[in-house]
């Protein structure tokens, strides 16, 4: 739990008004437009009173029609965890700006959801996969299908 709630949320409100804060949730949510993420994060990794400096992980959802990035974050300072998501309306062609500019570790964790859904993460410093062959497709999309190993989403 947020140890001074009112705090974070006028620190959220000053540096990152285009967010919206859930406090329902198991952790405080902050759901950011997508082409707002970096900046975000950034505030965040940078709020003085709780450096939110550890990225626990970050992955997607898929919702068959848009994705969802959703980044765990940590302050050491404070042991206070909080979650930011954004959502990716192109299903075609999804991307979202890297954060590993950020965070070292969000190089692999990128790396993996680029890998298992195909999000490309805009200045990426080594965007490749490395489970999977170039052309296999993306097997944690809803949508995957593999007619050779007879994997299909269930409908």
């Amino acid at each position: 739990m947020m140890e001074n709630r009112n705090e974070f949320e006028d620190f959220v409100s000053k540096n990152i008004p285009y967010c919206t804060l859930n406090q329902g949730a198991q952790y405080p949510e902050l759901i950011i437009p997508a082409e707002k993420l970096h900046a975000a994060a950034a505030a965040l990794k940078n709020y003085k009173e709780q450096p939110f400096d550890y990225l626990v992980s970050l992955t997607a959802i898929d919702h068959l029609d848009k994705f969802t990035m959703v980044y765990h974050l940590e302050s050491t300072l404070t042991r206070t965890m909080i979650v930011l998501k954004a959502v990716l309306e192109d299903r075609e062609e999804p991307q979202i700006d890297t954060v590993s500019d950020l965070w070292i570790t969000a190089e692999f964790h990128e790396r993996g959801v680029f890998d298992l859904f195909g999000i490309r993460f805009k200045n990426h410093p080594d965007l490749r996969r490395f489970f999977l062959e170039d052309d296999y497709g993306f097997p944690l999309r809803k949508d995957f299908k593999d007619d050779v190993n007879i994997i299909e989403y269930p409908n």
